[in-house]
């Protein structure tokens, strides 16, 4: 098989997930997530990589696929990754199929420039209280994603297929983000959908060599209760509100920058230079 071509730019798009909630992983305890693991290990290829992620917690179709799309389309990179539409769906009294139409036509637009695109689906809830009854809007409208993918032709990594994901070793404690686990498993299935995989396939698809403990059903439901108070009440009165918790942040990686300095950049091409030679 050939190589892929070397992907010199990325700009991901998208939401707090994206944006790497609960992957604290970063330098100082900074969040992560999957889309800066995922330009590491692309830049570990090309000296002169560069690299943005427009995302921003909370944010709904309307920002992503505005000014978030159109700073990407100003930049025209090589890849853009997108993952939106989460909190558009879980709110109450949305119809799905104009959110499907919506989601469709910011996928044309990045499509129709020529741009690379990997769709990022949802993941399944079935596991998390409360959070289940959600379960089959969330379907609903992964079924739109792959349509889109199809008729686009982006690529997608359906999330829900990610058996790995509907372990709870995947989540943080507040069962809405990932953690650095989580965040891994995705970065290593898009690496390996382009072509340039982290490590083996089990990485991502078991990487785990013990089942997930079991939990009595009374501890079960003390935990369940203290999620609720701590995390899913605050969640809900926020979007009864119309407030969201990315309200006045900024992007963490506004610019399409290098990823490395430059004495890295020039310590990796004489490195590439002398394995040519």
């Amino acid at each position: 098989m050939s190589r892929p071509d070397a992907i010199r730019s990325y700009v991901a798009i998208g939401d707090s997930i994206t944006e790497g909630i609960d992957d604290g992983s970063g330098p100082g305890g900074a969040y992560r997530g999957f889309a800066d693991r995922l330009a590491d290990h692309l830049g570990s290829f090309t000296p002169d990589f560069r690299y943005a992620n427009l995302a921003v917690r909370g944010r709904r179709m309307r920002h992503i696929f505005g000014e978030q799309t159109e700073q990407t389309l100003e930049w025209r990179p090589d890849l853009v990754t997108v993952l939106a539409g989460g909190n558009d769906v879980l709110l109450p009294g949305r119809n799905l199929d104009r959110l499907g139409e919506q989601f469709e036509r910011g996928i044309r637009r990045l499509r129709d420039a020529g741009l690379r695109v990997v769709i990022v689906s949802g993941h399944d809830t079935g596991w998390i209280p409360v959070l289940r009854y959600y379960r089959g809007r969330i379907a609903v409208f992964s079924m739109h994603m792959r349509a889109v993918a199809e008729r686009t032709g982006a690529e997608i990594v359906d999330m829900w297929a990610l058996n790995s994901l509907a372990d709870p070793r995947a989540w943080s404690e507040d069962r809405l983000h990932m953690n650095s686990d989580g965040h891994q498993i995705v970065a290593a299935r898009i690496a390996d959908l382009l072509g340039v995989p982290m490590g083996s396939r089990k990485d991502w698809e078991d990487p785990w060599d013990t089942p997930p403990r079991e939990v009595p059903r009374i501890l079960r439901r003390r935990e369940n209760r203290r999620w609720a108070r701590q995390y899913l009440v605050p969640w809900l009165s926020r979007r009864a509100l119309g407030r969201s918790s990315g309200d006045g942040r900024l992007p963490k990686r506004p610019a399409l920058d290098y990823l490395h300095d430059e004495a890295t950049r020039l310590r990796m091409a004489r490195a590439l230079d002398e394995g040519v030679g």
